[in-house]
């Protein structure tokens, strides 16, 4: 099937064959042929499916005929974070070139002038966050009876950020006889609730199981302890070919401190979370996507909506605390059919959080260096290249007293077995302790020549040794 079969406007389907599009997503090819015949939709679908185009194409076509008036906009698209509403503005921009729309982006973080002016000249789209949206609502600068579309995007997010009573308001003011869409990862008894109140007779479209994670990301939990994180991330982040990665801790403090330690180990690296007004988030995000950080630590208000091409890893440097939230982090990888992993740290305290997120899904998440992990030992040649070759920026940095500490502890924590990484390299290289066996097992290790996908076949990490949780 190709988009042309899906009944778009010729204009609409140069714009997306411009942008390199051929073939629809599950989620597009269900959702815009109905959408186009006016009917509600309650759409299911995983993070990372194209499920944004699946209401933004179909709306360019239905909006290319009629007029827009001062402070009634045509439509109105409900987004639960800032980045997912420049997300979706983005897309009409993309795909909207060839028609004579005009939006609106009304987010919190920045003036009014510039969003209040844009409503008085009237507009065809509007995409709003409810906050902004229900403040410039009671100032009076914006009247809702005209509002022709409704979509409600991210709807299970809207619930856990407490939105759900605005969205109630919101939807009472707009006309009843309007074409409503509602877009959701999950569906929770509170949004089946608030479908079937303000929804007529939708049609219900679910591509993928409720709460799914993509068969493209390879996904792993890291058994650690929780002074024994950051030196587990940056052991990742230095041999798991790495290309671009987002890191999510959840408290924003959490975030500023990792990421001050990652640049102080030489890693390029930035950070994003709500402490940071709009231009400084937006500046962040762009500095991500033109690659001149390759390491974003985030907060959850990043967790949806991020659409960065080529994330290769996401890391969850906490264990989430909402299920749901496990879900859509690692969707920031693995996207439009490319492969990605995603790396989740689990301390004691976080077995019951991490049991949810299993129960959530309904698979367990395979355990690093216990699954599909293969650790094979280095040859004393492969460590004189290594020694003779390494860059010196490359070197690791000076240990501060804290790192220290903290690798004292998981030294503590480790199995007895564990030595320091020199004693392990010199064992290594020179083979004397080794028992005939392992050393049989090496030489058949060795031999192999491919590495299934998804194994590890890198030098060996202190941290595979800290026992599971108990």
């Amino acid at each position: 099937m190709t988009f042309a079969d899906l009944g778009l406007s010729e204009k609409l389907l140069d714009a997306v064959e411009a942008a390199g599009y051929t073939e629809p997503t599950a989620i597009q090819a269900e959702a815009i042929p109905p959408v186009l015949m006016m009917k509600d939709i309650i759409g299911i679908a995983q993070t990372g499916t194209g499920k944004t185009a699946s209401f933004v194409l179909p709306m360019i076509d239905i909006m290319a005929a009629g007029r827009r008036r001062a402070l009634m906009p045509r439509s109105l698209i409900l987004a639960p974070t800032r980045e997912l509403a420049a997300q979706v503005a983005e897309n009409f921009e993309k795909y909207g070139k060839n028609h004579d729309l005009k939006l609106a982006l009304l987010i919190g973080g920045v003036q009014m002038g510039d969003q209040v002016k844009a409503l008085n000249e009237g507009v065809d789209v509007l995409i709003a966050t409810p906050g902004r949206l229900m403040d410039l609502f009671e100032r009076g600068k914006i009247l809702l009876n005209g509002c022709e579309l409704l979509v409600i995007d991210e709807a299970d997010r809207m619930l856990d950020m407490g939105f759900i009573p605005d969205i109630e308001f919101i939807c009472s003011k707009l006309p009843d006889a309007r074409q409503t869409l509602l877009f959701s990862a999950t569906m929770p008894p509170p949004i089946q609730k608030l479908a079937k109140k303000f929804l007529t007779d939708p049609k219900r479209i679910e591509v993928s199981r409720a709460a799914s994670t993509n068969k493209d990301i390879t996904a792993f939990k890291v058994m650690t302890k929780a002074r024994g994180k950051a030196d587990t991330l940056r052991w990742l982040l230095a041999h798991d070919l790495v290309e671009t990665a987002i890191v999510f801790a959840n408290r924003k403090t959490t975030v500023r401190d990792l990421n001050k330690s990652l640049q102080r180990d030489g890693f390029r690296s930035g950070e994003i979370h709500g402490d940071m007004d709009q231009s400084s988030r937006l500046q962040e995000l762009d500095r991500f996507k033109k690659g001149e950080v390759n390491i974003l630590v985030a907060s959850d208000v990043a967790a949806r909506g991020l659409d960065v091409k080529g994330v290769s890893h996401v890391f969850n440097y906490d264990t989430p605390w909402h299920p749901d939230d496990y879900v859509h982090r690692i969707g920031r990888t693995g996207r439009a059919g490319a492969k990605g992993r995603a790396f989740t740290f689990v301390t004691p305290e976080d077995a019951e959080a991490i049991d949810n997120v299993e129960k959530l899904t309904g698979n367990p998440i395979k355990v690093f260096g216990q699954e599909d992990v293969r650790v094979e030992l280095r040859d004393s040649s492969q460590d004189k290249a290594e020694k003779t070759d390494e860059p010196r920026d490359e070197k690791p940095a000076r240990k501060s007293r804290r790192k220290s500490e903290e690798r004292d502890d998981s030294a503590q924590d480790a199995s007895p077995k564990d030595k320091p990484r020199r004693d392990r390299s010199r064992i290594e290289r020179d083979g004397s302790d080794e028992q005939p066996e392992r050393k049989a097992a090496r030489r058949d290790d060795q031999r192999d020549e491919t590495v299934p996908a998804g194994e590890w076949n890198g030098p060996r990490p202190t941290f595979l040794d800290v026992s599971a949780l108990g």
